[in-house]
């Protein structure tokens, strides 16, 4: 059994856990395409890239993050079953996914979240060191996001699938009742949130290209961490919050039910009765650190080579 990921290129997560794949399961994946008995279309917005005679003669796997019906056209439904035909099986990181994924085909999906790499996100001591590092006080009151909030189009207009306009509402909020509240902003395309932040006097600190040492150092300097999606396939973010120990809310979204205690999942409105518990989230995440959260996949191509 060989296993070859195709490539993505976008500095993205996808990137990353091909790397890891690669890196933790050398015996059974390769990276010479001709030499693999199953090809993981892990970023299917890419997939034409993949030669036809490959996609033909392989078996086939697809990874499928979250799809928003909203906004799926027509061009959109005949590009699915463009791919469609050469899938042997999907696969989803979230139960929720695979809900949406069987109302457009009837081949098998399984559904494991990604793992967690513990030699990055993990709990650090001393955190008071950071607050110092990235510029903040000890009585500063640290709300973190470290996801993308506007459209890749015009770096203006709010990617509402991930919440920003929830996001700035609650803050607003909280801030009116807490003057010490202090936002921690990470990753590309945060425009939105920058300015509507800006405008209302909310002070907030961007690190805007963070390394991964960073991200986990800005995690582990949080009071709170807050997902406020509409629709999610992970984020991996809340894996990455429970290993790490950074206490977090999220919307409903993604594996968020999967990872979290019931108490910690909100939606905007009863965001005031929602409750961390970073012991339970915790212990959900020492099932998908390397090398066990991997060995699900490994179960599931196994699966697909012998069918």
């Amino acid at each position: 059994m060989k296993i070859y990921i195709n490539k993505v290129k976008e500095s993205w997560i996808i990137d990353r856990v091909r790397k890891e794949w690669y890196q933790h399961n050398k015996d059974i994946s390769t990276n010479r395409i001709s030499s693999a008995d199953t090809i993981w279309v892990a970023a299917n917005w890419v997939w034409k890239n993949i030669p036809k005679k490959h996609l033909e003669s392989k078996k086939v796997l697809n990874s499928v993050y979250h799809i928003d019906f909203s906004k799926f056209t027509k061009s959109d439904e005949k590009d699915f079953y463009k791919l469609d035909k050469y899938v042997d099986e999907y696969h989803v990181i979230s139960k929720k996914t695979q809900i949406q994924l069987e109302q457009l085909t009837d081949k098998k999906i399984t559904s494991i979240p990604f793992w967690v790499n513990q030699n990055i996100w993990y709990s650090l001591k001393e955190k008071s060191n950071f607050r110092k590092k990235y510029g903040f006080n000890e009585n500063d009151w640290l709300v973190g996001s470290f996801q993308r909030d506007t459209e890749g189009s015009d770096l203006i207009t709010p990617k509402l699938i991930k919440g920003p306009d929830i996001f700035f509402n609650i803050i607003s909020k909280m801030y009116k009742d807490n003057r010490n509240l202090r936002i921690v902003l990470s990753g590309t395309r945060r425009q939105y949130l920058v300015k509507k932040l800006e405008d209302a006097n909310i002070p907030f600190k961007y690190f805007e290209m963070a390394s991964l040492k960073a991200l986990n150092e800005l995690y582990n300097i949080l009071d709170l961490y807050l997902v406020t999606s509409r629709l999610e396939g992970g984020p991996q973010a809340i894996l990455e919050c429970a290993h790490s120990q950074t206490p977090i809310l999220s919307t409903d979204v993604g594996v968020a039910s999967e990872i979290l205690h019931e108490s910690a999942i909100f939606n905007e409105e009863g965001f005031h009765l929602a409750q961390t518990n970073t012991e339970y989230a915790y212990k959900k995440s020492l099932d998908f650190v390397i090398p066990a959260g991997m060995q699900e996949f490994v179960s599931m191509f196994q699966g697909i080579y012998e069918s």
